[in-house]
């Protein structure tokens, strides 16, 4: 899926493997996977079509996010898919959750398939415990996305969880019920690989004699925030002398923002996250991990989806607090804010809670378990097996 969380953790996994002498290959827009997977990677390029946006919340947000996005996805990037699996001929395909065109395929041609999960988002089946008839609305999505494709009868199975194996990126911490995960779940927990340097980040603004905090609503969410940010910015406004912050929003969304805060986008986040004291978050699931494994306690503001998921899990732990993005005034996010920073045992709970994160092995875990699916189902696929000049060609494909 083109959404950089969902892209992040992989390329952590991609490196490992590759590192243990595998190749892979990606299959999507080279253009948003370049600057994510770097200048070595190979890619199939997969045209990027637009998409409707997901500006509905709750249960209208579900029907968007199928309707609007996953199943428009799912038609304009099968061919890409099918081509990409023809030409490089993989033991294994490795498929996001809701990129579903991957699981079609991996049917087609005879291929296993693993299943990874950056967030919570439907992992442990909430509807299907909560709302049976939205769980088989998704169902009736799923069928209709199997029989375009030209299968006939229904999937053999959720196309959203690989019968093999389902990796998730987050750990039990982080999760509501992980009794309810697909039972061939590997919870590795955060997958994380250095990322390139932004150069034009000015670190020597930071004042090390004040507290540092990042407030980032996430890359889909700038509109539904955007009218969180004069809340955050007023809530911010009497506090220079105490902290800075850095605001992460698009040019032209904050104006006016007093000295102590900084507006920019985007962020080098991980660079940035040992300077921090706290951060201000919607409760992406990467965010949320990025931050704890970092030690820094989280005020979540959820905005739909499985963020509000996070936001529990997160107060839950004790590593932060959950704060209301339609209804916190200024004073309650301020005084939400210094909670955190005047209180040492946020801080200590996100460190004990990232540490458990870290135990599930992150993306040496992950890549493990794709290498043993991979061993374990052998080449039983309907593709001819690859010459010595198509497998020198396939490790050669410019990105």
């Amino acid at each position: 899926m083109p959404l950089t969380g969902h892209v992040n953790p992989m390329v952590a996994v991609a490196k490992v493997l590759l590192a243990r002498g595998h190749e892979v290959l990606w299959a999507g827009s080279e253009s948003f996977l370049r600057p994510l997977a770097g200048p070595d990677a190979a890619i199939h390029p997969i045209p990027l079509r637009a998409h409707r946006g997901q500006a509905e919340r709750g249960l209208d947000a579900t029907r968007s996010r199928w309707e609007g996005y996953i199943l428009p996805h799912t038609k304009y990037t099968r061919k890409g898919v099918e081509a990409a699996v023809e030409a490089f001929r993989p033991d294994l395909l490795v498929v996001d959750q809701h990129a579903i065109a991957g699981p079609i395929v991996a049917h087609r041609f005879g291929l296993p398939w693993a299943t990874v999960a950056s967030s919570a988002m439907e992992l442990t089946r909430p509807f299907a415990r909560g709302l049976p008839r939205v769980e088989e609305w998704i169902q009736q999505q799923m069928r209709a996305a199997w029989t375009t494709a030209g299968h006939p009868g229904e999937p053999p199975w959720d196309l959203r969880f690989s019968p093999d194996l389902v990796i998730s990126f987050l750990g039990e911490d982080l999760l509501d019920d992980p009794a309810q995960l697909p039972p061939n779940t590997v919870t590795v927990g955060p997958s994380i690989a250095p990322r390139a340097p932004d150069p034009d980040f000015p670190f020597d603004w930071l004042d090390p004699a004040r507290k540092h905090v990042l407030v980032t609503m996430g890359t889909l969410n700038m509109d539904q925030a955007a009218h969180f940010y004069p809340r955050v910015l007023a809530g911010l406004e009497p506090l220079g002398e105490q902290l800075q912050a850095v605001v992460v929003a698009p040019q032209g969304t904050i104006t006016g923002e007093p000295g102590h805060v900084l507006v920019r986008r985007p962020v080098p986040v991980l660079d940035l996250l040992p300077h921090l004291h706290a951060v201000v978050s919607h409760g992406g699931a990467n965010t949320v991990n990025e931050s704890l494994v970092h030690g820094v306690p989280l005020l979540v503001a959820p905005i739909k989806g499985d963020q509000a998921l996070m936001a529990s899990a997160v107060a839950r732990a004790g590593a932060g607090l959950r704060v209301s993005i339609d209804h916190s005034r200024p004073e309650a996010l301020r005084a939400a804010l210094l909670d955190l920073l005047d209180d040492p045992r946020y801080a200590e709970a996100a460190r004990v809670t990232g540490k458990r994160l870290l135990a599930g092995g992150g993306a040496d875990a992950a890549a493990t378990a794709l290498i043993q699916l991979a061993r374990r189902s052998g080449s039983s696929s309907i593709l001819p097996e690859r010459t010595t000049s198509e497998s020198e060609q396939a490790r050669e494909t410019p990105a």
